[in-house]
């Protein structure tokens, strides 16, 4: 099995039990013994030690002579032989010994006194600079998206009640007489749910009390529910908490609009009459 290349005989032998074929069971051996020697060659490089770099730098001594590049490139060699390892300038000047140019540290163009540098740099993949975002976030710009929406429900709102003036007889009525109370006295359909409250409970709890904890309770929600979606469907307890204000209030408003009578008693509409006036 004798080659120009040396070859791993080990692994040829088991990539041939394999059932593999001798050209690729060769080549493959080879790649293996040039691993093999690439390996050991590294493992046999590392820093000299401390006995052969002061060897070393004595015979550097004994042949760069006298002159001032000799004790630069002395100091060098003298910190390289403590740490354990050449610097560069120690380098340049050993190889500009061994040329024998009178002691003048120079190596491959880069003179030992310059200033110049070895930087190590790093590959920084472009998702650690910049943030990309896949996903859409769920917003829209206010025009026109917003503004044309809501100028819309302005001219619809402003056109039913364009209607309802129109058709509806709303009067102010006649001024107030204290003598002349009148047998169904309601507040405006927008405080109709607290008058309604007041026949149930006392009137500091009714007109106080419950309004105020339900303003607290209001305040309080953004702090209760943190949930940053805007997304209806998202908003389970927001949804739950505005629906059933909204249920209550609607219900304390038509009771109290449609079902109560003279002297605010319980009445039937369909029986003695809806007691509700604009």
């Amino acid at each position: 099995m004798a080659d120009e290349v040396q070859i791993d005989q080990e692994v040829y032998d088991r990539l041939i039990g394999e059932g593999k074929s001798e050209r690729i069971a060769r080549a493959k051996a080879k790649a293996a013994a040039v691993r093999k020697s690439k390996i050991a060659e590294g493992a046999s490089l590392g820093p000299k030690p401390a006995e052969e770099n002061t060897k070393a730098l004595e015979e550097f001594r004994s042949k760069a002579g006298e002159g001032g590049g000799v004790a630069t490139a002395t100091k060098t060699a003298d910190a390289g032989a403590e740490g354990g390892r050449l610097t560069p300038e120690e380098r340049a000047a050993r190889v500009s010994a061994s040329l024998g140019n009178g002691g003048e540290p120079a190596s491959m163009g880069v003179p030992a006194e310059s200033a110049h540098t070895h930087r190590l740099l790093a590959l920084v993949p472009p998702a650690g600079i910049q943030q990309v975002q896949s996903k859409q976030m769920d917003k829209v710009y206010t025009w026109p998206h917003l503004l044309l929406v809501e100028f819309v429900s302005l001219l619809a709102v402003g056109a039913l009640l364009l209607v309802m003036s129109f058709f509806l007889d709303a009067p102010l009525g006649t001024l107030a007489n204290a003598n002349e109370v009148p047998a169904i006295n309601k507040a405006p359909w927008y405080f109709m749910g607290l008058q309604e409250l007041l026949a149930y409970f006392h009137p500091m709890t009714a007109g106080v009390t419950m309004p105020g904890v339900a303003l607290v309770l209001l305040m309080a929600a953004p702090y209760v529910d943190k949930n940053p979606s805007s997304r209806p469907e998202n908003r389970k307890v927001a949804n739950m908490a505005f629906t059933f204000f909204m249920v209550f209030w609607t219900i304390l408003v038509m009771i109290g609009s449609f079902f109560r009578g003279p002297g605010y008693e319980w009445v039937w509409p369909w029986v003695q009459g809806l007691g509700f006036q604009l």
